[in-house]
């Protein structure tokens, strides 16, 4: 398959049906092209995505977050880590309603604009101007998400002595994440972990394979 077009004047409702991702309810397609608009607008001032059209968002972005929630059971308390210009996080609001989620960006500048998304859309998910790991030191999450916050020996020493205030965590990889997991396994804040792959999955538009990685404490049973 060939790589995806640098840009593309079309619609959302044509991306999604390009890649084969049509949304159940039609409210959430209209929901997710109020997102592009306003996440575009605020990248014209600041560096939030390099995806700026809709292909790219529906074949890199949306499906994503379509793979992570097929993993997240209902109802859960969700920790967005680095949640940048709202991706996975935003667009999990979106299609999720049921979670209860937080958006957690140390960039006050970010932050800021997630909170306008977030107003503009009238979504009900909370904005913490923090680390992850300062807010895991005094509250506890079913379940958090990373997407291109660093690999994972970056992310086991960020959250050393937090995995129980997590429940679980699932970090978007690509296809070098074995790499990234040999390199992990030289520190020893990996011993505090356990690691599988909780899902793979075609990088639409591409050759290349999508990982999502679960890590969870070392000595709780595995969380579902």
């Amino acid at each position: 398959m060939s790589e995806l077009p640098a840009t593309n004047p079309g619609t959302l409702s044509e991306s999604l049906m390009r890649f084969g991702l049509p949304l159940v309810d039609p409210a959430d397609e209209s929901r997710v092209q109020k997102y592009c608009e306003a996440l575009w607008r605020e990248n014209q001032s600041l560096n939030l995505t390099r995806h700026l059209d809709y292909d790219t968002i529906v074949a890199r972005d949306l499906n994503d977050v379509l793979q992570v929630s097929r993993l997240i059971q209902p109802g859960k308390r969700l920790l967005d880590i680095g949640s940048g210009g709202g991706v996975p996080g935003v667009l999990l609001a979106i299609l999720r309603p049921d979670l209860k989620i937080t958006l957690c960006e140390s960039m006050a500048k970010k932050a800021r604009v997630l909170e306008s998304i977030v107003r503009e859309l009238e979504l009900t998910c909370r904005i913490c101007h923090q680390r992850a790991e300062d807010l895991l030191a005094v509250e506890r999450f079913d379940v958090c998400v990373a997407r291109a916050v660093g690999p994972l020996w970056k992310i086991c020493n960020w959250f050393q002595g937090r995995w129980r205030s997590m429940g679980q965590l699932l970090a978007f990889k690509g296809s070098r994440w074995e790499e990234e997991l040999t390199e992990a396994r030289r520190y020893p804040s990996f011993n505090e972990v356990k690691i599988r792959v909780a899902l793979e999955y075609p990088m639409l538009g591409t050759e290349s394979t999508a990982y999502i990685v679960k890590l969870w404490a070392k000595g709780a049973p595995e969380p579902k």
